[in-house]
């Protein structure tokens, strides 16, 4: 299934809106346990849950594969982006370890809460500043490309997944999360 560039790029753009507005709430969980509070657990359980099983296992590899067309089509726009997929691996993985702990602590394991506060830092930042790069810059070089020649991207593999929080339709194991958000 072939999608128009555009409209992925738009997609992508609405993806990193939505995972600002998750990480803020990741920081607010961390600050709570960075004050000595004991954070809503099973809330910070739905977030990394959400950023595992959307951003890091569907937003990330369509990236990818805008990026891999843009350095085939266009190596000119692509100088010095090399490290784009590795970087979503690096953040896959540094998710993987703070949902680990999260999942951890639900069970009832001890967890030293500096470490849980050590890996969330760890995580929005990195994530963070990954999307303010990619927003500044890789975005607008794949605008380049597509400005200049409109193009279609094969992302069958992830076009059927919808986003389980943002989406039309929320899945229920983020009841928390979406309550959490509401004004």
């Amino acid at each position: 299934m072939q999608l128009d560039g555009t409209a992925i790029m738009q997609e992508l753009r609405e993806d990193h809106r939505n995972m600002a507005a998750i990480l803020d709430q990741l920081d607010d969980v961390t600050w709570l346990a960075s004050s000595g509070k004991d954070p809503d657990f099973p809330l910070l359980g739905e977030i990394m849950r959400y950023m595992t099983v959307y951003p890091d296992a569907v937003h990330h590899p369509k990236e990818d594969v805008m990026y891999e067309r843009l350095r085939s089509e266009r190596p000119d726009l692509s100088e010095g982006l090399d490290d784009v997929c590795e970087d979503h691996r690096a953040i896959a993985e540094l998710g993987a370890r703070l949902r680990d702990d999260v999942e951890a602590v639900i069970a009832g394991a001890a967890v030293r809460r500096e470490k849980l506060i050590e890996d969330a830092s760890a995580y929005v930042g990195r994530l963070r500043a990954h999307m303010q790069w990619e927003e500044g810059d890789l975005f607008k070089r794949i605008d380049s490309m597509l400005d200049a020649e409109p193009m279609n991207f094969d992302v069958s593999r992830y076009a059927h997944v919808r986003d389980p929080l943002f989406g039309t339709q929320v899945d229920d194991n983020f009841e928390r999360l979406t309550t959490s958000m509401r004004p």
